[in-house]
């Protein structure tokens, strides 16, 4: 006797979060609760929804993975932001039931230009290549006297000579004193020029006007 034929699945074009009103369609980022209740929930993008079985009630998701810095092969370093997530090639499919909530994943120029950072935001400038820990651009613009690339989560001060910016540490300076300038000139310049830097109530906040480019050599 043949066995019973499995229902045939069915695309969906949304899917609303259990527990709550929230719909989610493909394209659009999601959180999902991690096997282990101690980590963090991972973070996806949906490509596909569909349902199965004979109400068509089991539902899953085809994603996309985003890996946090620390679950890749390099691991995390100084200038990976805290909300710094990479769109990986890895796929799965997992069951819509995992889903905690949607996200926002920001382009890195979008992020730098958020006027507050919530929960549910993060950003993403390096596609990753799960099998080889490889990224995609491998060269990013780099700053400062460490050449390091930019760490959205850290204050830096621009010279307003080369347009160069620095981390106050990297300068000899602390925090405190880098929010009171109101100019400044690197030692290049300050050199070259004969400027000296000067102090004011005033910070250069490198949340509001950091670029994201710079004509310094790329790493």
């Amino acid at each position: 006797m043949a066995g019973k034929s499995r229902p045939p699945k069915r695309i969906l074009e949304s899917y609303t979060i259990k527990g709550s009103d929230r719909v989610i369609k493909p394209g659009d980022c999601v959180l999902m609760r991690a096997s282990d209740a101690s980590k963090p929930p991972y973070v996806a993008r949906v490509e596909a929804i569909e349902a199965a079985g004979s109400r068509g009630t089991n539902v899953r998701v085809r994603v996309r993975w985003y890996y946090r810095p620390e679950e890749s092969i390099g691991g995390r370093r100084p200038f990976h932001g805290s909300k710094e997530v990479f769109l990986s090639d890895h796929y799965d499919v997992q069951s819509a039931d995992t889903i905690e909530g949607k996200c926002n994943v920001h382009s890195f120029r979008s992020y730098t230009k958020l006027d507050s950072v919530n929960a549910e935001d993060f950003f993403c400038r390096f596609e990753y290549k799960s099998a080889t820990g490889s990224f995609v651009p491998d060269r990013i613009a780099v700053f400062c006297k460490c050449e390091m690339p930019y760490n959205p989560d850290d204050l830096m001060i621009q010279c307003e000579e080369c347009s160069d910016w620095f981390h106050p540490a990297c300068i000899g300076m602390t925090i405190k004193e880098a929010k009171k300038l109101e100019h400044f000139f690197c030692q290049t310049c300050t050199a070259e020029n004969g400027k000296m830097v000067e102090n004011s109530h005033e910070a250069t906040a490198q949340s509001e006007e950091k670029p994201v480019e710079s004509k310094r050599r790329r790493r």
